[in-house]
């Protein structure tokens, strides 16, 4: 078996700025390799595309944190924002009861008549920013647009967007000190005591926004119990803003540093689609899965993994796996088969996929249209990475001008 992997390079500034160079070098060592992350745990990281995809639809791999060891056991207990009975954090058929009652507010056809209200808001954010010649991409359009899409579709009032930013930020981000841990912990209360009152108000006057919605299961149909309603509504908050800035900040920053796919996209807006999925798979918003847990001793790859391990599936690594895909560090919006696992795979394949992909289409269509000269306005080298070691992948800022 290879050595096991420090928590220490996981956690590096070299590893956020560039996780896939270490790829690399493990790739050569197998697919699969144990690493000390959390600390102390029998833990095992996938880095390949094949056993990744396989093992993210894998039965015998759990998502309950109640199987997990001691210490996650302890922590889910505790905080149970991030680890309480969610969608991200359940089996059959508990999963499968959730995902029913909010797969409705997520179906193609919903997302598609989305598309007028997101363009709207799309060109609002321009606008704001276009007479300025320069801009933070992601603190003036790709943070304010999915976070302003979530909250009207659940309901929440412009004026509080800026508490749930401050909010989610705190819950991706690594629990590496007491005082991290603290703060994690006093956002995830004041998310839930939000939430509490938002349902209270919804349960006093209804509207058609899909706090109401899931209200109507919770109260009328008895399908959620109180606590699994706001680790929903948390998980949908989170989940629904984060991975889309990422989707549009780390897709910009991979086409200003490759002027001729930026130029072919200009001239062939009819490249959106297959652009977005060769954006998700070259430098994707999640760079690892989250936790699965083993329920039985099984193998991947021929590593063995035994019962309680906790396996971990690189989902950028895997996207740039050679075995599947030629020439996988290059970047090519032409690609006809950009293949990938950024939303996941299997029953906890991303519920939001649809609307992630409509954002970023219209993002980026609109972006290109409307401001043709933007370029970076820093060297490469001085993009800044989110703190590393959350399972999330997505820059600080990105400084752009035109």
């Amino acid at each position: 078996m290879p050595e096991k992997i420090p928590i220490e390079i996981l956690f590096s500034p070299q590893f956020g700025a560039d996780p896939y160079a270490l790829y690399t070098d493990l790739r050569e060592k197998g697919p699969v390799h144990p690493i000390d992350l959390p600390p102390g745990t029998n833990s095992f990281l996938v880095i390949d595309y094949a056993h990744g995809r396989a093992a993210l639809a894998d039965p015998r791999l759990s998502k309950d944190m109640r199987n997990a060891g001691e210490w996650f056991r302890a922590r889910a207990a505790e905080d149970k924002i991030l680890f309480g009975t969610s969608l991200l954090t359940s089996d059959p058929p508990d999963h499968t009861r959730l995902r029913r009652l909010v797969s409705k507010a997520f179906t193609p056809r919903r997302v598609e008549d989305l598309r007028p209200r997101v363009q709207e808001i799309t060109d609002e954010l321009i606008d704001a920013m276009v007479s300025k010649g320069e801009a933070d991409l992601i603190e003036e359009f790709a943070f304010p647009l999915p976070i302003i899409v979530i909250c009207e579709l659940l309901g929440i009032p412009a004026e509080d967007r800026e508490s749930f930013r401050e909010w989610s930020t705190l819950l991706i981000t690594p629990d590496l000190t007491e005082e991290i841990h603290r703060r994690r912990k006093q956002a995830g209360h004041d998310m839930w005591d939000y939430f509490r009152r938002m349902i209270a108000a919804r349960r006093a006057e209804p509207e058609t926004d899909l706090i109401s919605a899931l209200l109507v299961a919770r109260d009328e149909d008895g399908l959620l119990t109180e606590d699994e309603l706001l680790s929903l509504l948390s998980l949908l908050l989170i989940a629904g803003h984060e991975t889309t800035v990422n989707l549009i900040g780390n897709g910009m920053a991979a086409l200003l540093r490759h002027p001729g796919q930026l130029a072919l996209l200009r001239e062939r807006p009819d490249l959106l689609p297959p652009a977005i999925e060769e954006f998700l798979r070259y430098d994707g918003p999640v760079e690892r899965s989250s936790i699965r847990i083993a329920m039985e001793d099984l193998e991947i790859a021929g590593t063995p993994i035994p019962k309680g391990s906790m396996v971990h599936v690189s989902l950028g690594a895997a996207g740039r796996d050679p075995a599947v895909l030629a020439d996988p560090d290059r970047l090519d919006i032409t690609r006809e088969d950009s293949r990938h696992v950024a939303f996941g795979h299997g029953i906890h394949f991303c519920l939001g996929a649809p609307l992630a992909r409509l954002e970023g289409q219209i993002a980026f269509g609109s972006l290109l249209s409307r401001l043709p000269a933007i370029e970076l306005a820093c060297p490469t080298e001085q993009l800044t990475w989110k703190q590393t070691g959350s399972i999330v992948r997505g820059l600080t800022t990105l400084p752009v001008r035109w």
